[in-house]
C-alpha cells in the first residue's frame, strides 16, 4: 500500500460558497462535476496523489469532531493559512512546530469542517 489514504471528502451546506473557499485558501480553481445529482468539485492533484473533494448532496454533513483531514499547505503552510480568514473560515489553530514532522495548523471552512494544513516549513 503506497497511501494510507486514497480519497476524502469535505461535505458543505453551501456548494458553492464552499468551492469558492477552498479555490481561494489552495490558490487553485477546483473542478466541478454534478454525478447523478451529487455536486462535486476536485481539488487539485498531481502525479496520482491523494486526491478528494468538496461534495454537496450525498447525505454528508460537515462537522467539526471526528476524523480531521490534513491538506498539502505546500512549501509553506503560512501562505494558504493566511487566506483562510479573508475567505471566509476561521483559524482555530495557528502554525504549530510538531518537532522533525514540520508543522501544522488547523481550521473551520465556512461550513463547518475543522480541517488542518501540514508542511515542513
Amino acid at each position: 500500500m503506497s497511501n494510507a489514504i486514497n480519497w476524502f471528502e469535505l461535505p458543505a451546506n453551501n456548494f458553492d460558497r464552499a468551492v469558492d473557499f477552498y479555490s481561494k485558501v489552495v490558490g487553485e480553481e477546483l473542478q466541478k462535476l454534478d454525478q447523478n445529482g451529487t455536486q462535486l468539485a476536485f481539488f487539485p492533484t498531481q502525479n496520482n496523489g491523494v486526491g478528494g473533494c468538496v461534495t454537496y448532496g450525498n447525505g454528508n454533513k460537515p462537522q467539526a469532531e471526528g476524523a480531521l483531514v490534513y491538506l498539502n499547505g505546500g512549501e509553506d503552510l503560512s501562505e494558504p493559512l493566511s487566506r483562510v480568514e479573508t475567505a471566509g473560515g476561521k483559524v482555530v489553530m495557528p502554525k504549530t512546530p510538531i518537532g522533525e514532522n514540520g508543522f501544522m495548523a488547523i481550521f473551520m471552512d465556512t461550513e463547518g469542517n475543522r480541517v488542518a494544513f501540514h508542511s515542513m516549513k
